[in-house]
């Protein structure tokens, strides 16, 4: 796996935040308590939990218009930021926060391959320090997170089974795969693609073990960066 570094409390106005860097990829995770929920969520007694996710114009080689600019998002960023909103809700108890909800922004400053796994494991920790802002003022009496969630990718390049795969290895790859585990190691969620031709179920479980390697890793760093 690349070098990764969690740097929590990067953004100062943030109730929680986190930049993570998976080696050149950076971003920058910045939660918000808001206090109110969808419309569908009102008089239950139940949170939420979202995510939006954006790539700045130049975190590419190239300049990438604003998707404002454009007024719509596009399909990839929607099914990021869904993404990365399932992935949370997974290890949080809904009913242990109150009728708030907690945004996470994840923005693309440098992109390298592997954002969106990136975002997932950076999101948790900026997650984690706002349930603790809302413990320290008060609101809840303890963090509704019921586990830890990280992810990366996983990918067949040069006939190898890689790890966390770069944009180069990405471009070129036979085959690469998301894998979001939550801190025991039980599956969330699995993106997996043949980009050349179909492979076997073990070059599937060779990914998979390499992994629930990498996203153990990414959970000790995730406990260092929350204490």
């Amino acid at each position: 796996m690349r070098a990764v570094t969690l740097e929590p409390g990067f953004a100062g106005h943030a109730e929680g935040s986190c930049l993570v860097r998976f080696g050149e990829t950076q971003v920058l995770c910045a939660a918000s308590v808001i206090e109110r929920v969808p419309p569908f969520l009102r008089k239950t007694g139940r949170g939420w939990v979202t995510a939006e996710y954006g790539m700045l114009p130049r975190s590419t080689h190239t300049r990438t218009d604003r998707e404002a600019a454009r007024g719509k998002q596009s399909g990839r960023t929607q099914e990021i930021q869904r993404l990365i909103g399932r992935s949370l809700r997974a290890v949080t108890d809904l009913e242990g926060f109150g009728e708030r909800q907690v945004t996470v922004d994840c923005d693309v400053l440098k992109a390298d391959g592997g954002t969106r796994t990136a975002a997932i494991t950076g999101a948790w920790v900026a997650l984690f320090h706002a349930f603790q802002w809302l413990i320290g003022q008060g609101e809840i009496d303890a963090s509704p997170l019921t586990g830890q969630v990280a992810a990366v990718s996983c990918g067949l390049y040069e006939g190898e089974t890689v790890l966390d795969l770069d944009y180069a290895e990405d471009s070129a790859c036979q085959a690469d795969a998301n894998f979001v585990l939550s801190g025991d190691g039980g599956l969330i969620e699995v993106q997996a693609t043949a980009e050349d031709k179909p492979f076997g179920e073990d070059r599937f479980a060779e990914m998979l073990a390499l992994a629930k390697k990498g996203i153990g890793e990414l959970c000790a760093l995730q406990r260092a960066a929350v204490g």
